[in-house]
């Protein structure tokens, strides 16, 4: 049982991470120790400057995050249910608030728990074997914390189809549905990955980060509030010359295409 996060340079500049939840002989459930684990290492790299862009997967083929360990959960009474949710939100939480964007990597199962981080993470790549579920009212609990973000992604009606019936859902529904982005052979999954991951790293760092955190804001705000905030993260942009860079390079080479030849 362990969290580990690989880093790779980018000619652009920076790196791309990949941070791997492995306890795969129980489908990367997550229990309270490896929750912390992934917390802390969510932490680490939310304070790296360099850093461009996450990638979030499980170990191994059989899932991605098979959910909250279910041992744990039929221990629970009313004075530790409190303290157990509030570490599955704060590790979702994290990868929600990463500075940089996050694209889950899924292969397998992705349920309750896992489904839930996945719907944190900002694109979501999935292997066509892949399966979605929220089976909590199985085991007598309702399906809570990040589960809220269902509704925006997939709409009321197929949110309370999955919530209610605690039923499955391939990888061709879950991206009829907007579940998920982009759906991959198992051996293209790391390739389709790339595919969305290129074009994030191309783009300035600086404006990546103010655009993730305008989303966030747009998640939340009123209408009035999301266009100011938006105001004033495009005047933030002009902190750094990445603007001025940018949009100079670009003008510059559309200069060179209108030249006669």
């Amino acid at each position: 049982m362990s969290v580990t996060v690989q880093r790779e340079e980018r000619p652009e500049g920076g790196h791309v991470a990949r941070l791997t939840i492995d306890n795969s002989s129980k489908l990367n459930s997550l229990n309270r120790a490896l929750t912390a684990q992934i917390i802390e290492a969510a932490e680490r790299l939310a304070v790296d400057p360099r850093l461009r862009l996450l990638v979030l997967t499980g170990a191994g083929e059989r899932a991605f995050v098979g959910g909250a360990d279910v041992g744990e959960i039929a221990a629970l009474h009313r004075d530790s249910a409190r303290d157990f949710i509030t570490l599955v939100h704060r590790c979702c939480d994290a990868f929600r608030r990463l500075p940089v964007p996050v694209i889950a990597r899924i292969d397998g199962y992705a349920l309750g728990a896992g489904l839930e981080l996945a719907c944190a993470c900002d694109l979501r790549v999935a292997s066509e074997r892949a399966v979605f579920g929220m089976p909590e009212v199985r085991i007598g609990i309702p399906s809570v914390v990040e589960a809220a973000l269902l509704p925006k992604l997939i709409g009321h009606g197929r949110a309370r189809r999955l919530l209610l019936t605690g039923e499955t859902i391939g990888a061709a529904e879950a991206l009829a549905w907007g579940l998920v982005d982009v759906v991959a052979r198992p051996g293209a999954l790391d390739e389709a990955v790339e595919d969305l991951a290129r074009p994030i790293v191309k783009a300035g760092p600086q404006a990546i980060r103010l655009q993730k955190s305008l989303i966030l804001d747009w998640e939340e705000l009123p209408t009035a509030a999301a266009v100011q905030r938006g105001i004033d993260c495009f005047v933030s942009a002009y902190d750094t010359d990445e603007p001025a860079r940018m949009a100079g390079a670009m003008l510059a080479e559309l200069r060179a295409r209108r030249r006669p030849s």
